[in-house]
């Protein structure tokens, strides 16, 4: 996508779509998503190995039930005595799809439920880069919650993006949505997650997926945090996806109803802007409020407009990192796609998390 969009800055509209299409063409090698009504609906499974165990590697599993068909290794080395927190590996099926992930689960993690945050990489990343990136682990250990890193595959898109801008990819019950509305399920029900604080958050490509996801399954998720991503409904194709990248969303997407929480680099030159902009606004009947400097801010300065509705219930808050470019704000510089200098978008994604539990049990 980056490249697409520098070869459309440069005039090259031609040259832009055909690399856009070319990162299309990996979809024909795994099994498109069946029409809505026969979708196949795989069982879903999850497979621990400590082979496939990334760069963080912290004591061992946790047992898992007996009945969920799946085996827990430690993760590096004997265990230790005492609470550890570990980072596993898995793969999980569903909607006739496949991908791994990788999951966080902090110490003492069944000592009650605990949230859990999903987090959905950009373009090129993997789960260990962007865990590494966003330093989300750090702070799943401070505060005590699970943190899970589906992983796109190559197959699916040789660039490692998440399919936002199919149209087999965007709707409840089809494609990736659907896949990874079920892997967050066997998640939150293997290991005894607290359902009503289940959230989803991603960069770019993973921001503009999380955005679909969050809206596709406000049954499952609470809130959505988007970081230099695109709303909803802002393409169905290559050349609508390079419109909105290099401009913002040509028409409104349809109302949104979670919480939402973005982020996004007021000189980012991959991922429009305004697509942050339209994103917050994309509640019915808020009431924005003045866009305010963040006290304390070091770095990076920034400015935070919050939505409300007519009650005065935050609906949303948009982050405007001043000088801030495609990349996670905060982030750390041991993953790619992070600008160290910019105020921490993760502790305030789960700031805004954490004060926005789903309504009902369950």
């Amino acid at each position: 996508m980056q490249a697409a969009t520098r070869l459309t800055r440069a005039g090259n509209l031609g040259g832009a779509t055909r690399t856009i299409q070319q990162a299309l063409r990996g979809l024909s090698s795994v099994p498109e998503t069946p029409a809505e009504g026969d979708v196949i609906e795989v069982q879903a499974h999850e497979v621990v190995d400590p082979g496939r165990a990334g760069s963080i590697r912290l004591g061992s599993a946790p047992p898992l039930p007996p009945s969920a068909g799946a085996r827990a290794q430690a993760v590096h080395g004997a265990p230790r005595s005492g609470p550890q927190d570990v980072f596993i590996a898995g793969e999980h099926s569903a909607a006739g799809l496949s991908r791994d992930y990788k999951l966080y689960v902090p110490p003492a993690a069944a000592g009650g439920a605990r949230p859990l945050v999903v987090m959905l990489h950009g373009c090129t990343q993997d789960p260990d880069d962007f865990a590494a990136g966003t330093g989300m682990n750090a702070l799943a250990r401070e505060q005590g919650f699970f943190v899970l890193y589906p992983a796109q595959s190559p197959r699916a898109n040789p660039q490692r993006c998440w399919n936002w801008f199919k149209s087999n990819h965007q709707r409840r019950g089809r494609g990736e949505p659907a896949l990874l509305a079920s892997m967050t399920q066997e998640i939150v029900a293997r290991h005894g997650i607290d359902a009503r604080r289940v959230y989803v958050a991603g960069l770019s490509a993973g921001g503009a997926m999380a955005a679909l996801l969050g809206e596709a399954y406000p049954d499952v998720f609470a809130a959505i945090g988007v970081h230099s991503g695109l709303p909803r409904g802002s393409a169905k194709d290559a050349s609508s996806a390079l419109q909105a990248m290099g401009r913002g969303a040509s028409a409104s997407a349809p109302d949104a109803t979670l919480p939402t929480i973005v982020f996004h680099g007021d000189q980012d030159r991959t991922v429009h802007p305004r697509n942050g902009e339209q994103i917050a606004a994309g509640h019915a009947a808020v009431v924005p409020g003045a866009a305010e400097p963040v006290p304390g801010a070091t770095g990076r300065a920034s400015t935070r407009r919050v939505y409300r509705d007519a009650a005065g219930h935050v609906l949303a808050e948009h982050w405007v990192v001043h000088g801030g470019g495609h990349a996670w704000s905060g982030g750390r510089s041991d993953g790619s796609y992070t600008d160290p200098a910019g105020p921490d978008a993760a502790r305030e994604m789960l700031r805004f998390f954490l004060e926005h539990p789903r309504a009902g049990q369950g």
